[in-house]
C-alpha cells in the first residue's frame, strides 16, 4: 500500500529547472496544478510549499478541479512535435486526467466513500509528525493549521455522501473511531515535544487539536448513528467502469472477459500447486490443515513489531549473495504499527519519502496489529497470517527487492513525469513478482513451507483478481466474495472478509497478479531480445529504474515495441 489515501496513487515534484520547451512548461504546470490539489501528498513526496493546507473535498473544489483537468487535457491534445520521451511522458499525463476525471464524474467516489474524508486528515498530520524534514516547531504550526481543517472535511463528507454502500460505512466507523486515539494521544504527545515549553504555542495546539478531536467524534456518532442505516447503496461499478479505470490507470485494454479467463486459469494453477506443495509437507492432512498448522507458529500481539523486524537483515543478504539486484545504498526501513487512519484493511504496507525528499528519508513498514475491540478469536485469526514463512515473503514484497527497493532507485528515474507518476500494475506487479521470483531463485533454499507460504501470498492476489471483477461486473456479494478467499486462498473467515471487502472499494485490485504476469512476459521477451547477454539483475535494474509508469510503457522503452503484455 504506497498511498493508503489517496484517489489515486501519484506522487508529484515541482523541479528547480525552467521549462525547456512547450512540453515541459505543460508539464510543469500540471504537476503544479495537482500539487496544489493534494498538499498532504505533496508533504509526504518531499515537497513543503503547502505543508500549512490540507486537501478540500468540498463539492465546489472538485468541480473546480475537473474543469481545470479539462482545460489541461484540451491543452496537451493540441500539442505537436513531441520528442520521443516527450510522446511517453506525454501519454502517462494524458492517462492520469483521464482517470481522475472518471473518479470524479463517473466513479464519484467523493460521493460514496466517506473512507476518504475520515481518513484523509490523519494521513496529512502524520505526514508532517513522522519525518523530521523542518524544525519541530515549524512542522508543529503547520499541524495546527491542518487540524484547523478537519471540521470543515467532516463538514464536506455529511454534505457530499449520500447512501454509500455499508461496507464503506462500516470501515469508515473504524477509521473515525481510530483516529479520535490517534489525536488524543498520539498527536498530542508528539506535539507536547514539539513545542519545547512554548506556551503560546502548546495553547494554539491545544485549542486546534480539541476542535479536530470534537469533529472526529461527532463523525463516528453520525457515520453509525445517521449514515449506516442509510448504507444502502451499490459498490459495483459496472463493467463499462471498470474497463475504463484500467485502461487510464493500468494502460491495459484487454477485455474484461479475457481478463477474468486469464485470472480464473492463473487461480486454478496457483491452486493445483499449492495443494501438490501442501502434500509434500504432510500428505496426511488437508491442504488447509497443512497451512493451518503452519499459521499456529505466529507472534503474539506484542511481539508482531519485532518480529516483523527480524525478516529484514538475511532477506537483504539473499539479494547480494545470489545477485539479484544491485541496491543503491540505503538505510532499513522502521518497523511500525499501521496507524490507526490507515487501517482499512491492508495486513502490511511501505510507506516511502518522495524522490525529492532531501533532509528526512526514513521509510516506514507498516504491519497492522489486532484492533483492541476485538474478540479473542478475531485477534488470533488475524495474527495467524503472520507466520514465519508469510512473513518473510511480506518482508520480499514490501521492503527488499519489493517497494522498499523501487523506492531506492527513484534519483534514477529519467524524467520528471517518470518520478512522479506510479501505475499500482507496475508498483504492485513488482512487488508481487518479486515474491515468486525470489523463491524461484533459491530463496528458503527450497523448504517447502516457504514454497506453500509464496503460492498463499499468489493465491490471496489471485482471488483479488477474480473478486474484484465479479464484484463489479457479474453481482458478486462481498460475503460470496469471502468464501473464494476462504475455499480457494485458505484464508482464515476473518481475514477473506476483510480482503473481500476491500475489492468493494478498490475495484481493480487485480492489479497485483495482473502486473506480476505482466513483468514476467516482459522479462520472457527481453531475455528472447538479448540473447547470451540477458542477465536477470540487470533486467531488474533496468526494469525499476525507469519508475513505476504502465509496463505497457517499460516495454516501449525496453524493447522499443508495444508488443502483447499478457
Amino acid at each position: 500500500m504506497r498511498c493508503p489515501v489517496s484517489l489515486l496513487a501519484l506522487l508529484l515534484f515541482a523541479g528547480s529547472c525552467g521549462p525547456s520547451d512547450s512540453f515541459r512548461g505543460f508539464e510543469e504546470t500540471y504537476w503544479d496544478k495537482w500539487l496544489q490539489a493534494n498538499p498532504s501528498i505533496a508533504t509526504g513526496v518531499g515537497v513543503h510549499s503547502y505543508d500549512a493546507m490540507m486537501e478540500d473535498y468540498s463539492a465546489a473544489a472538485i468541480q473546480t478541479r475537473e474543469a481545470e483537468l479539462a482545460r489541461l487535457l484540451d491543452r496537451l491534445q493540441r500539442m505537436t512535435g513531441l520528442k520521443p520521451d516527450e510522446v511517453i511522458d506525454g501519454e502517462i499525463i494524458r492517462a492520469a486526467i483521464r482517470a481522475e476525471i472518471l473518479e470524479t464524474r463517473e466513479v464519484q467516489s467523493w460521493k460514496h466513500n466517506p473512507m476518504m474524508y475520515v481518513g484523509t486528515p490523519g494521513g496529512a498530520i502524520d505526514g508532517l509528525m513522522k519525518r523530521d524534514f523542518a524544525p519541530k516547531q515549524k512542522r508543529l504550526e503547520a499541524v495546527i493549521s491542518r487540524l484547523v481543517e478537519v471540521p470543515k472535511m467532516m463538514a464536506s463528507m455529511k454534505a457530499n455522501v449520500s447512501n454509500p454502500p455499508k461496507e464503506f460505512t462500516e470501515l469508515a466507523i473504524r477509521m473515525a473511531s481510530g483516529s479520535v486515539g490517534f489525536y488524543k494521544e498520539s498527536v498530542a504527545m508528539w506535539a507536547k515535544d514539539a513545542a519545547d515549553g512554548e506556551r503560546g504555542l502548546m495553547d494554539w495546539f491545544t485549542k486546534s487539536n480539541n476542535l479536530a478531536i470534537a469533529a472526529m467524534e461527532d463523525a463516528a456518532k453520525w457515520l453509525k448513528a445517521d449514515l449506516l442505516p442509510r448504507s444502502k447503496g451499490n459498490y459495483a461499478i459496472g463493467a463499462e467502469l471498470f474497463a475504463k479505470k484500467l485502461k487510464y490507470e493500468e494502460m491495459v485494454d484487454t477485455p474484461l472477459d479475457r481478463l477474468l479467463e486469464i485470472g480464473e486459469a492463473n487461480l486454478e494453477k496457483d491452486y493445483k500447486v499449492f495443494v501438490e506443495t501442501a502434500r509434500l509437507i504432510n500428505p496426511k492432512k488437508t491442504p488447509a490443515q497443512v497451512m493451518a498448522d503452519i499459521s499456529n507458529d505466529h507472534p503474539s500481539e506484542a511481539d508482531l513489531i519485532p518480529a516483523t523486524r527480524r525478516t529484514l537483515t538475511g532477506i537483504r543478504q539473499f539479494l547480494v549473495d545470489k545477485k539479484i539486484i544491485d541496491l543503491p545504498n540505503a538505510n532499513f526501513p522502521k518497523v511500525e504499527e499501521t496507524p490507526p487512519y490507515a487501517r482499512s484493511g491492508s495486513f502490511a504496507s511501505m510507506d516511502t519519502p518522495g524522490a525529492y525528499e532531501t533532509k528526512a528519508t526514513e521509510a516506514f513498514y507498516y504491519v497492522t496489529p489486532p484492533e483492541k475491540e476485538w474478540d479473542a478469536k478475531h485477534k488470533e485469526e488475524h495474527l495467524r497470517l503472520y507466520n514465519k514463512p508469510v512473513m518473510d515473503i511480506i518482508t520480499v514484497h514490501e521492503v527488499f527487492p519489493g517497494h522498499f527497493t523501487q523506492f531506492i532507485f527513484a534519483n534514477q528515474f529519467p524524467t520528471r513525469t517518470r518520478k512522479l507518476y506510479t501505475s499500482s500494475s507496475n508498483a504492485e506487479g513488482w512487488a508481487h513478482y518479486a515474491e515468486q521470483m525470489m523463491v524461484e531463485e533459491g530463496f528458503g533454499n527450497g523448504d517447502p513451507k516457504l514454497k506453500l507460504a509464496q503460492l498463499s501470498e499468489a493465491l490471496l492476489r489471485d482471488c483479488r483478481y477474480v473478486v474484484g471483477i465479479k464484484l463489479h461486473t457479474q453481482g458478486m456479494t462481498v460475503e460470496d466474495g469471502a468464501k473464494v478467499f476462504v475455499e480457494k486462498g485458505f484464508q482464515e473467515p476473518a481475514n477473506a472478509y476483510e480482503e473481500s471487502r476491500r475489492g468493494a472499494y478498490n475495484p481493480t485490485y487485480l492489479y497485483y497478479t495482473l502486473g506480476k504476469l505482466q513483468v514476467y512476459k516482459l522479462r520472457e521477451d527481453y531475455k528472447k531480445a538479448k540473447g547470451t547477454e540477458f542477465n536477470l539483475a540487470r533486467f531488474h535494474a533496468d526494469f525499476v529504474r525507469q519508475g513505476a509508469i504502465p509496463i505497457k510503457l517499460i516495454r516501449r522503452i525496453l524493447l522499443g515495441e508495444d508488443g502483447a503484455s499478457l
